[in-house]
């Protein structure tokens, strides 16, 4: 099978296995997915999910956030890991979405990468989930260790990884790309303990377990 056939026979069958996948960050708006995928460096969604609620109900809008003292926000975030840091630009990152954009989240890969604290990574993020524009690939750990289990790139940095993926998939389907691997990473392709005999792309991956591949077609 061509790498071009693999891949979209790929797409369709987590498509089908994962009808429901969606960004698992629970979020009300651009400028919440913007905070909140911030936060998620190194950090799950589900502990994201637990500090956010009381993040956003004393900081709503980026006018509010804007005018924050970091050492309140550190004490809600502090879970997340790294809060003094990241405290440190969501603050920064509300000043510039308020002075530069009127306090609204831009809608641009260069605007929003030029947010404090928020790369390529996350400017996909917001653009796929918030703006329904797919620029890119949002090439997270998930992401990057299925593509080279699966063999669809032999590139190891997530810039480099999302040029290959970018040039397999139409770009229509970037967006839900992710969440694709993101949920099969998430449920059976674990890193530490990967289910290959529940996985939809077991015949398809060179990496599977040695046990899996006796069963495999």
């Amino acid at each position: 099978m061509k790498k071009q056939e693999k891949a979209t026979e790929i797409y369709r069958r987590l498509a089908v296995e994962f009808p429901d996948a969606h960004c698992e960050l629970n979020h009300d708006g651009p400028f919440q997915l913007v905070v909140a995928t911030a936060l998620s460096a190194q950090c799950t969604d589900v502990r994201v999910n637990m500090v956010t609620p009381v993040l956003f109900k004393a900081y709503p809008t980026p006018e509010k956030l804007a005018k924050a003292k970091q050492e309140d926000v550190e004490k809600i975030i502090h879970s997340t890991g790294f809060y003094k840091n990241k405290a440190k630009n969501i603050i920064a990152c509300a000043q510039r979405i308020v002075t530069v954009h009127e306090g609204v989240v831009p809608q641009t890969i260069e605007e929003l990468s030029a947010l404090p604290g928020v790369g390529r990574k996350t400017a996909n993020v917001v653009l796929s989930n918030a703006f329904n524009i797919n620029h890119g690939v949002v090439v997270d750990t998930h992401v990057m260790r299925i593509s080279g289990l699966l063999k669809i790139t032999k590139e190891e940095t997530p810039e480099k990884i999302e040029q290959d993926l970018m040039k397999l998939f139409p770009q229509k389907d970037w967006g839900m790309l992710s969440h694709l691997f993101i949920f099969l990473g998430r449920r059976v392709c674990i890193a530490r303990r990967p289910q290959c005999d529940l996985c939809v792309l077991i015949d398809l991956c060179p990496s599977r377990t040695k046990t899996a591949r006796a069963k495999s077609p």
